[in-house]
């Protein structure tokens, strides 16, 4: 874990409303008047909590049609939350300092990509909006990118083709490819027609 986005962390997590927004969140996700509305702030104080929150990975947003809605990326969130125990016992053993260096090279927790790397990716391949420009090329990329998208899927819904093609199309306009390689990935699997996401373990890794 480098120590710069250990920082990062917890300088988002020290406000109350940061918290209860997290709290809020890991019941499903939300756009910003909702959250506003259940915390008795105004948009605009949602708007710069929210930045907060993105800068620190902790969350993570998709748009439908004009609305914006925000989810807890909780992986990431148990993840950072264990770092500063690992932090202690890597010094109780009397680690040195290159060890950070090392430590943000490690997947995430269920197998997942490096949280900086994987950011660094996503904010090449999507614009500000949360549109996809292309498909990477590079097959690690690629697999960031498709995570990114699946995650904004509900775990245990049954969806039609019809309704998976629209939800890529949020992303991107070739919805059949997309929709394929969410299969041949196994972040999905269909039957009859129907789409449901696999378990995380089963997802394609590089």
């Amino acid at each position: 874990m480098q120590l710069d986005q250990l920082v990062t962390f917890y300088k988002a997590m020290g406000d109350t409303t940061r918290i209860r927004i997290l709290a809020i969140l890991a019941n499903g996700p939300l756009h910003g008047q909702a959250l506003a509305g259940k915390l008795g702030v105004t948009p605009p104080t949602i708007t710069h909590h929210m930045a907060k929150l993105r800068e620190a990975a902790l969350v993570y947003e998709r748009r439908d049609k004009n609305t914006i809605y925000f989810y807890l990326h909780e992986a990431n969130v148990k993840r950072l939350s264990q770092a500063i125990v690992n932090v202690l016992e890597h010094a109780k053993k009397g680690t040195d300092e290159s060890l950070w260096e090392e430590e943000g090279n490690e997947a995430n927790e269920g197998g997942g990509r490096p949280l900086v790397e994987s950011l660094q990716v996503l904010r090449t391949f999507f614009t500000a909006d949360g549109r996809l420009k292309q498909i990477p090329a590079q097959r690690k990329k690629k697999l960031i990118v498709f995570e990114h998208m699946v995650r904004g899927l509900e775990k245990g819904r049954k969806y039609t083709e019809a309704q998976i093609n629209e939800y890529i199309r949020q992303f991107h306009e070739d919805y059949a490819t997309i929709r394929r390689e969410f299969v041949m990935n196994h972040y999905m699997y269909r039957e009859d027609g129907i789409y449901e996401l696999n378990p995380e373990e089963l997802w394609a890794k590089p």
